[in-house]
């Protein structure tokens, strides 16, 4: 079974349910794919027993058997190759430019003259280890790497389908959270009772909701702000799974690494509960679909 965990913005405390969750488990992995930031391993304080280079394959052209025609150039979706043809005056040649290419392999198939061969380019690393019981995968994304769906698509290889995966998705609505979250058989939508939560978890809903996962929300700090937040779950027919209440404890805890079952022992009650629920959200008719 397959768990994300996912927001419609940063700071609402995913990383806090991904690794609570993960740890009031037995038989887990948890995934940490919010790879531009990873931070789940200052909480987890895994051993690490592996780091391994990530790569994704990249177009590079062989001057002399290109004649320029530009085929790779036209079935380039995404605009990482320019071809200047050859004249009278100048050769030509071919640019690729590494960074926007998606690794689709469309320009090597389609290349009449096979001047094209694919090489390896790094773009993060993988680390692999475990706490307990707790198989832990965390990616890393390059400095100035400007994509990060391929390297979250490589960490969730690791997929143990013989465990209960818990992912750590990005923040936002866009191609990473996306990425993450697909295949996943519920999403836990984590938000804030405030107007830029209530905002941002309403997209976050309607990218479940294109994906067809089943959903709940689990309400951070849920003392604060205003209630605009379970009117709209009533109103939408979400389940609201959990609610935290804010915390100087929990704050301080998590300033120092320590997640809250740890720090407040009366926790893992609380995240078995929210395990529960899930469960039984998952077999019973989605409603919130």
């Amino acid at each position: 079974m397959i768990i994300s965990i996912a927001s419609g913005k940063g700071g609402t405390g995913k990383t806090t349910i991904a690794v609570n969750l993960a740890l009031t488990l037995t038989n887990a992995q948890l995934l940490d794919c919010d790879v531009e930031e990873p931070n789940a391993h200052l909480f987890i304080k895994p051993d690490i027993i592996a780091e391994n280079k990530a790569t994704i394959l990249v177009p590079e052209i062989d001057q002399d058997k290109c004649t320029y025609c530009g085929k790779c150039r036209e079935v380039c979706a995404y605009n990482a190759i320019a071809v200047c043809p050859q004249t009278d005056k100048t050769k030509g040649s071919v640019l690729v430019f590494p960074n926007l290419c998606h690794s689709c392999g469309a320009c090597l198939l389609l290349c009449p003259n096979q001047a094209i061969r694919e090489i390896e380019r790094e773009i993060g690393s993988i680390q692999i280890g475990n706490k307990n019981n707790l198989d832990f995968i965390s990616g890393t994304l390059n400095i100035g790497e400007a994509m990060s769906p391929p390297l979250i698509r490589k960490v969730k290889q690791h997929i143990n389908k013989n465990k209960t995966v818990i992912i750590d998705a990005p923040p936002g609505t866009s191609c990473p959270v996306i990425t993450a979250v697909k295949d996943s058989d519920y999403c836990v939508l984590v938000t804030e009772p405030t107007p830029f939560g209530l905002n941002d978890l309403i997209l976050a809903v309607e990218v479940v909701r294109k994906l067809n996962i089943p959903f709940g929300v689990v309400i951070n700090r849920a003392d604060l702000g205003n209630d605009q937040v379970d009117h709209y779950c009533q109103k939408e027919n979400i389940p609201i799974l959990m609610k935290i209440p804010f915390s100087q404890q929990i704050a301080a805890a998590y300033s120092k690494g320590i997640p809250i079952i740890q720090f407040l022992p009366e926790y893992q009650q609380k995240f078995e509960m929210l395990w529960n629920q899930i469960l039984y959200q998952i077999q019973r008719e989605p409603l919130c679909q």
